[in-house]
């Protein structure tokens, strides 16, 4: 099997060091992370974390069960491309002067992005949309030198109103009782 690009989805319960046992995990089996993100969910105390990695299908579900069994794991599910809806935010300086900063804002345009800040030697421009859509705007943009560049990597949600991230919460008592959350 040829490795591909799998995006696993975690909750995770927010406590320092979590992350660190999370890549960990990734570190000692081999497995480079191409990007991660993590941020507050909408349950409170747990966080989100969407990770990119490439490998073949089999290796990735062993380090999702692995993952599965970190203490402060809550769930993690794997997504596959047709099930979710994925974005990325990227900010980037451009290079620019009086002559080219109409061409730069009609590019922008084209992309729906927005230039965030404008000063007399550079524009900040803010994209956010698939890897595609970055990586094309960046094209287009290298061409009149890139000063700094800033993404966020890709965060993923399933498509419509089911959640394979649905978890049993546990409550404050004896840690025997759960309730479901969604």
């Amino acid at each position: 099997m040829a490795p591909t690009k799998h995006t696993l989805v975690a909750l995770v319960e927010d406590k320092p060091g979590v992350l660190n046992r999370i890549s960990s995990l990734f570190r000692r089996r081999g497995f480079n992370i191409e990007s991660i993100a993590v941020g507050h969910s909408e349950i409170p105390n747990v966080s989100r974390t969407t990770i990119v990695v490439d490998g073949t299908t089999t290796s990735v579900e062993q380090v999702r069960k692995h993952l599965d069994k970190v203490v402060d794991v809550i769930r993690v599910v794997e997504l596959g491309e047709e099930d979710m809806v994925t974005r990325e935010l990227a900010l980037i300086k451009v290079k620019s002067t009086s002559n080219t900063r109409s061409e730069i804002m009609q590019i922008v345009d084209i992309f729906r992005a927005n230039i965030v800040d404008v000063s007399s030697d550079s524009v900040t421009v803010e994209v956010t949309g698939d890897e595609n859509k970055i990586n094309s705007l960046l094209s287009l943009l290298q061409g009149f030198g890139i000063r700094e560049l800033a993404r966020t990597g890709r965060i993923a949600m399933t498509r419509g109103v089911l959640s394979p991230l649905s978890v049993e919460k546990k409550s404050s008592g004896s840690g025997s009782k759960k309730q479901k959350t969604e």
